[in-house]
């Protein structure tokens, strides 16, 4: 019996211990440790919360190498900042200065999805900031994986947004098979043939309406757009309940700035047995 008791304990301390590992690697809020401007600080208080004073996109970053090499994400499904305060401004998480995910003002949780993007050499993530202001960052964790998704065209071309010139229509049909929490993913190159350019945009609307998604309701600025990074390839959105019924009944119409699209999928969630 207290050979048993001794294997017993011993099974549920390493249970414990690598319960402990697990979140210690979902766990990245110790990882922030300095900004990329000069004039911004930032402090932790007795309960942990980073307060960052940040300048405009200036950055809260957060080094993840390991013996100077990037690390692999591709196992992980998204990383989410939680704010113990709601956010004053605009701001964005930037993975390895090729992907943007950006929140209007007013949010408490600021995630970035990984499904469809290379995370497989990630060396820093920053949090930035549209404006001067100070953010109360509660926790930054990642989200392991555990879902494929499943993609199918829904429209291929060539479209260059230019400074908003063009755009394109994905029709009512193409949303037959659309359900909440599909989501809707751009394939895409920026633009950066004009040196006076530096920020790129797309903006998403039910065809002959000007309302935009409510999927991606928190990334859009005033002007009802979503910003994406220099070296972006591919952007996504969640659909809501009302997403998928209203783009059975109207479809899509997108347009954006120096942005060059040549394909929209729509991707469909399958866990794995």
């Amino acid at each position: 019996m207290k050979n048993l008791l001794t294997l017993t304990a011993t099974l549920l301390l390493c249970a414990c211990s690598l319960t402990n590992d697990t979140e210690d690697r979902l766990d990245l809020t110790s990882k922030f440790k300095y900004t990329w401007n000069v004039n911004e600080t930032l402090e932790r208080d007795d309960d942990g919360v980073i307060i960052y004073k940040a300048q405009p996109y200036g950055g809260l970053v957060g080094s993840f190498k390991e013996r100077n090499m990037p690390v692999d994400w591709s196992g992980y499904e998204s990383i989410t900042f939680e704010f113990a305060e709601p956010t004053k401004v605009l701001t964005q998480i930037m993975i390895s200065d090729n992907m943007a995910t950006s929140a209007k003002p007013g949010v408490t949780t600021l995630t970035s999805y990984f499904d469809g993007q290379d995370v497989s050499s990630v060396g820093e993530v920053a949090l930035q900031a549209s404006d001067t202001t100070t953010l109360y960052v509660k926790s930054i964790r990642l989200t392991p994986g555990g879902a494929k998704w499943e993609s199918t065209p829904i429209w291929e071309g060539e479209c260059k947004f230019g400074n908003w010139e063009n755009g394109f229509v994905i029709p009512p049909e193409k949303f037959d098979d659309a359900l909440e929490g599909d989501k809707l993913e751009f394939i895409f190159t920026t633009d950066k043939d004009d040196i006076t350019v530096n920020y790129w945009q797309f903006k998403t609307i039910y065809n002959g309406t000007d309302k935009t998604l409510e999927g991606n309701d928190n990334e859009l600025n005033a002007w009802g757009c979503a910003l994406v990074g220099k070296l972006a390839t591919s952007y996504r959105i969640i659909l809501t309940a009302t997403d998928a019924r209203t783009l059975k009944e109207k479809g899509l119409f997108v347009n954006g700035y120096h942005n060059n699209v040549t394909q929209c999928n729509l991707l469909k969630k399958h866990y794995d047995e």
